[in-house]
C-alpha cells in the first residue's frame, strides 16, 4: 500500500461522519479526498481545505476506502455504488447488517478474522455493539438460564438519534426528561442483536428485553443488562471471566466491580464493562453495565477500525483508547 490511504466519506456533514472526519485527519496513515454533503456543498470541510461535494460528484473510484454514512435506507445503495467503482467500503447504516451484498458484519472483537481484508463492511449499530460484546462470554459459554429473559435498558445521549432536524429532539423537549421509547422490542436494532446473539449461541435463541431510553446528554450510551444465570456467579467471578474472554483487546476494558459511568467513555473508542451481584432475588441474576460513546465505538471510531482492518493497517491506528 501507498504511504497514505485514500478515503472518502458519503454524508460527511452529520455527526457521524463529522467524527469519522476527525478521526481521519489525525490518523497517520489516512488522507481525506472527499467529503460530501448534500445541504453544505460547496461549504468548508471543517479543518481541512476541502469543501462540501453532492454524492454524485465523488469520485468514488479514486479512493482505497469509502465511509458511506448516508441515512437508512439510501447508504446501501451508495455503498454498492462504491465498492463497484473499485473501493473498499464501510457502511454505517443499517442497509447490510443481515448481510446483504455479501457484506461482512464489522464486530472485530467477536469476528475479527472475517472483516481482515474484506471488501465490504457493515458497521453494527451503537446499541448492539455493546449489547454484544457484553453479553457474549456469558452466551458461548452457556451461563444464561433460558427460561428467563436477558432484560436490557439502555439510554443514549441525542447525537445517537442524527443531526436532521426532529421536534422530538428539540432543547425543550429533551432537557429536564428522560423517557423510553421504541418499547416493546419494536426498536430498529433488536433484529440486528438477535442476528448477532444466534450467532453467539450454540444453545438455541437467547430471550432478550430491550428498552431503550433518550438522555438529556449530547453523546454516550449505558446499557444495563440483567443476566439471568442458569448457577450463581460472584460479581468478582464474571469480571474474571470477562477479562480472560477480552485478554488483549484494546477496546475493550473489564473494570470489575466498578461500574462504568458516560464520562468513563465518551471520547475514546472503547466498551466499558462492570458487574454488581443483586441480592434478595428468587432466581440468580447478576448486573452487567455496559458504556461506550456513541459516535466512537459505536460508530466512526468502529468504522475506522474495521477499515484499519479491511486495509493491512493496524487495527489501533489513530483510534483513542
Amino acid at each position: 500500500m501507498n504511504k497514505y490511504a485514500r478515503a472518502g466519506i458519503l454524508g460527511a456533514s452529520g455527526y457521524t461522519g463529522r467524527e469519522l472526519g476527525r478521526l481521519l485527519q489525525r490518523h497517520p496513515r489516512y488522507e481525506l479526498c472527499f467529503a460530501t454533503s448534500e445541504t453544505e456543498a460547496g461549504q468548508p470541510v471543517p479543518g481541512t481545505a476541502l469543501r462540501y461535494v453532492r454524492a454524485e460528484e465523488a469520485p468514488l473510484g479514486e479512493v482505497d476506502v469509502v465511509f458511506s454514512c448516508l441515512p437508512h435506507g439510501e447508504s446501501g445503495a451508495w455503498a454498492l455504488r462504491a465498492l463497484e467503482a473499485g473501493a473498499a467500503v464501510v457502511d454505517l447504516s443499517a442497509d447490510l447488517r443481515g448481510g446483504e451484498a455479501g457484506a461482512v458484519y464489522g464486530l472485530p472483537e467477536l469476528w475479527r478474522e472475517a472483516v481482515r481484508g474484506a471488501r465490504l463492511v457493515a458497521n453494527p449499530g451503537c446499541y448492539p455493539t455493546g449489547v454484544l460484546l457484553a453479553l457474549a462470554p456469558a452466551v458461548r459459554r452457556g451461563l444464561l438460564d433460558p427460561d428467563r429473559p436477558v432484560i436490557i435498558d439502555a439510554a443514549s445521549g441525542v447525537t445517537g438519534a442524527g443531526r436532521s432536524p426532529k421536534r422530538e429532539l428539540l432543547f425543550g423537549e429533551v432537557a429536564e426528561d428522560y423517557r423510553a421509547y421504541g418499547v416493546g422490542n419494536r426498536h430498529r436494532h433488536v433484529p440486528e442483536m438477535r442476528r448477532g446473539l444466534d450467532r453467539l449461541s450454540a444453545n438455541g435463541a437467547v430471550s432478550f428485553v430491550f428498552t431503550p431510553h433518550l438522555l438529556p446528554v449530547r453523546r454516550g450510551i449505558l446499557e444495563t443488562i440483567y443476566l439471568p444465570l442458569a448457577s450463581p456467579m460472584t460479581a468478582a467471578d464474571a469480571a474474571q471471566l470477562w477479562a480472560e474472554a477480552y485478554a488483549g483487546e484494546p477496546f475493550i476494558e473489564v473494570l470489575g466491580e466498578e461500574l462504568p459511568g458516560l464520562q468513563h467513555v465518551v471520547g475514546r473508542n472503547v466498551v466499558a464493562l462492570g458487574f454488581a451481584e443483586i441480592v434478595d432475588v428468587a432466581a440468580p441474576t447478576l448486573l452487567l453495565v455496559a458504556a461506550l460513546d456513541n459516535l466512537l465505538k459505536g460508530a466512526a471510531g468502529q468504522a475506522l477500525q474495521n477499515a484499519n482492518l479491511m486495509l493491512g493497517l493496524e487495527e489501533t491506528d489513530g483510534l483513542p483508547c
